[in-house]
């Protein structure tokens, strides 16, 4: 397996986000030859517009979209607002998702996860972010899914995740996991 980077993106804003910490955890947790890119532009990123998609692309958008097609692989770790995932995190699959069948998560393969204090983590959240993962042709890795539930217990006031054996345990085999699907979509694979 040769090296690869996976950029992550987490669906929060906020300071001590749990789900930003589930991503610097993985980040810790990563395997050598694996480079985990933690993406902190999300909320830089305009409200989409179609108009805006006639001139200059915004600055943002372009390093985010560019940012995406350079990585191997996407881990996407989202909060749950109202059974659903942030508005802030679909503007950004908004803007990824243009132009249609040439966008930059087109064929990129993306690992879910995601924390929350509620006894069902992220898992409503997480559902719809695999609709639209799979409306906008992203392979999404299918196990194990990690919604890790009751945060405010495995992240400190910070959003450090103070780690657990279970926990990081899924991590790892969420990271093995889109290893191997970010080989299966390599340009080397397909040749």
């Amino acid at each position: 397996m040769s090296d690869l980077t996976f950029l992550a993106i987490s669906g929060s804003l906020r300071r001590s986000s749990h789900n930003t910490g589930l991503l610097r955890a993985v980040q810790n947790l990563a395997p050598h030859g694996v480079t985990i890119d933690l993406y902190e532009g999300l909320g830089r990123l305009p409200f989409f517009n179609e108009d805006l998609e006639d001139g200059p692309e915004p600055a943002a958008v372009a390093d985010l979209c560019r940012r995406v097609r350079e990585a191997d692989g996407i881990l996407i770790a989202t909060p749950e607002y109202n059974s659903a995932i942030p508005g802030v995190l679909m503007n950004a699959l908004d803007w990824l998702s243009r132009p249609t069948g040439m966008h930059a998560l087109c064929h990129k393969p993306v690992a879910v996860l995601g924390a929350s204090p509620s006894q069902f983590g992220t898992a409503r959240g997480q559902l719809v972010l695999r609709q639209i993962l799979h409306r906008i042709q992203a392979p999404v890795v299918a196990h194990p899914e990690v919604t890790v539930f009751q945060s405010h217990r495995r992240f400190d006031a910070d959003g450090a995740f103070n780690g657990d054996p279970v926990t990081e345990g899924l991590l790892r085999d969420l990271l093995a996991e889109l290893a191997v699907l970010a080989e299966l979509h390599s340009p080397a694979h397909a040749l």
